[in-house]
């Protein structure tokens, strides 16, 4: 009978302890968080433009309420939360008029540019508009300015951010392959287009890969979690083309930013 007291009285100094332990490791995680000073940059995928819930204040720049960086923010109540990506942001508007909120204060940075420089928008459009020939044309333009440009302009953002914060931690955050290949779409762009589109965006996402760890960034590679979530793929989280609202054509969903961007960057914060 005492054994059996002793057992039990052991078991539950144990369980106390555990359960003392695991609560601190809790609190300790969202005080962490709550510490954090958090600017978002970027282009458009950072924004928020496809996912709907656009804060007037922003204007064009079209910022969401339903965008990854607003996300992150509303489930770790940061010490404090800039949020300056926009629209249509090349590299150059993002060094011009975004990094204002950087300070040595600043614990983490977010962003995804590139794709602009490189002309998406345009070798979309020309994919969707005109032949085949003239769209894996303008892929192979856009490929040649990713190996001779888009590193040096990417070099100087980056190098920016580390000056304005260098203690900061800063996520760069790739894009999505935009087709399902063998997929349920019957029109539209040819599978040979779409391969090269998706192949574009890998060879972008490795290019911007290699600038940020040369610069000690992180890169948060999204291709993984919109895997089964591609344009054909029956589960879209990016709009195809959308004649009505051309802005948002190929931009993801609500769903893309919060099943696709939000929990890669969760995991590199």
């Amino acid at each position: 009978m005492k054994m059996s007291r002793l057992v039990a009285f052991s078991s539950s100094l144990l369980l106390g302890t555990v359960l003392a332990l695991t609560g601190a490791g809790v609190a300790q995680a969202q005080e962490s968080a709550q510490s954090v000073d958090y600017v978002a940059l970027g282009d458009s995928y950072s924004s928020g433009v496809g996912a709907g819930s656009y804060d007037s204040a922003s204007g064009n720049c079209k910022r969401s309420t339903r965008a990854y960086p607003a996300l992150w923010k509303a489930a770790n109540n940061p010490a404090s939360f800039a949020f300056t990506a926009c629209s249509g942001a090349r590299t150059g508007d993002v060094t011009a008029g975004q990094l204002g909120p950087l300070s040595s204060a600043t614990d983490l940075v977010s962003i995804s540019v590139g794709g602009n420089d490189a002309g998406f928008a345009d070798v979309m459009t020309t994919c969707v508009l005109q032949s085949e020939a003239t769209c894996l044309s303008r892929i192979t333009t856009a490929r040649a300015y990713v190996d001779s440009t888009l590193p040096g302009r990417l070099d100087s953002v980056y190098a920016a951010i580390t000056a304005k914060a260098p203690s900061a931690r800063v996520v760069v955050l790739g894009y999505p392959r935009f087709y399902k290949l063998g997929g349920s779409c019957i029109a539209g762009l040819s599978e040979k287009e779409r391969a090269a589109i998706n192949g574009a965006a890998d060879y972008l996402n490795d290019a911007t890969a290699k600038r940020a760890a040369d610069h000690g960034f992180t890169f948060g590679d999204v291709t993984s979690t919109f895997t089964g979530h591609e344009i054909c793929s029956g589960s879209a989280w990016l709009h195809s083309v959308n004649w009505l609202n051309i802005g948002e054509s190929y931009h993801p969903t609500a769903a893309g930013q919060s099943g696709g961007y939000l929990p890669v960057l969760s995991s590199k914060a």
